[in-house]
């Protein structure tokens, strides 16, 4: 905004206006503040230009139902994180990865008879870091 104001462009040229500006509010007075600098917004994927009246007619719709879905959206994630901190889920898992009941000892004894790292891991179905951190954490 500070390089419009000093008149160093003609026109602001966007994929999509709501990449530009995330409330109406704040995209109608970017477009009132072109406006008075004679500067033209331009957006590709909309096809608005404002340099028209039918594209700032079109653009304020737009803008209005862009911040509409985006509060919808912002509604509907805190209700998901309220019910899941509630119910102390997930998308009706428990919250965070279960732990893995694999033993230390177990790892070390099948370590001491040759398997590979890879083998145990294998065998048990979890990863080789999960068995790298469970020797770790015996020695």
């Amino acid at each position: 905004m500070a390089d419009a104001a000093e008149k160093k462009f003609g026109a602001v040229i966007v994929w999509k206006f709501d990449r530009f500006a995330r409330s109406a509010q704040h995209l109608l007075k970017a477009l009132e503040t072109f406006n008075a600098l004679q500067i033209s917004f331009v957006s590709i994927t909309e096809g608005i230009d404002t340099s028209t009246a039918i594209g700032k007619m079109v653009f304020t719709v737009l803008g209005a139902v862009a911040e509409m879905e985006r509060s919808v959206m912002i509604e509907r994630i805190n209700a998901g994180l309220r019910k899941a901190k509630a119910t102390g889920t997930k998308s009706g898992l428990p919250i965070g990865s279960p732990r893995s009941q694999v033993s230390t000892d177990e790892i070390t004894a099948r370590r001491a008879a040759g398997e590979s790292v890879e083998q145990i891991a294998t065998s048990l179905g979890v990863s080789r870091g999960l068995i790298y951190k469970r020797m770790n954490s015996a020695a």
